[in-house]
């Protein structure tokens, strides 16, 4: 019978130590990081001043980026956003082709993260429960 190994156990659990990310996450990176900049210093738009690019999901081949991003006023100007930033694409594709050094710059897909919203929901009905659990206590 084999021996049990604590430290394979939780590598199979993806517990332990951090295995190298893969290529398509290195890059995903790097395309957030250059995005945000480039949306910082050079996009014309004062609309898009108030994006913040959230996180980037690559497809391993590295054609098809999904470009998360979230705005100051909320999912309120959502779509209006995701236009504006349909019409900028062409050029921060360019810009990206520029600055990364890819046999193919990937397509940009803009998708609204809820993420952040969704954990403000969550932290409010905590709250909520940690209030009530505290009157129970009090009144017993």
């Amino acid at each position: 019978m084999a021996e049990w190994h604590p430290k394979q156990e939780l590598e199979s659990f993806g517990i332990g130590p951090s295995k190298t990310p893969k290529r398509a996450d290195r890059v995903a990176d790097v395309i957030r990081n250059e995005l945000s900049i480039l949306i910082l210093q050079k996009v014309r738009d004062p609309e898009l001043r108030e994006v913040n690019i959230s996180r980037v999901e690559l497809s391993d081949d590295l054609k098809h980026a999904k470009i998360y991003f979230t705005t100051l006023d909320g999912s309120g100007q959502a779509s209006h956003i995701k236009k504006r930033l349909l019409k900028a694409k062409g050029f921060m594709r360019s810009h990206l082709a520029k600055s990364l050094n890819l046999r193919f710059t990937p397509d940009l897909h803009f998708w609204y993260d809820e993420t952040v919203e969704k954990v403000e929901e969550m932290e409010k009905l905590l709250e909520e429960l940690a209030k009530e659990r505290n009157e129970r206590e009090q009144n017993s």
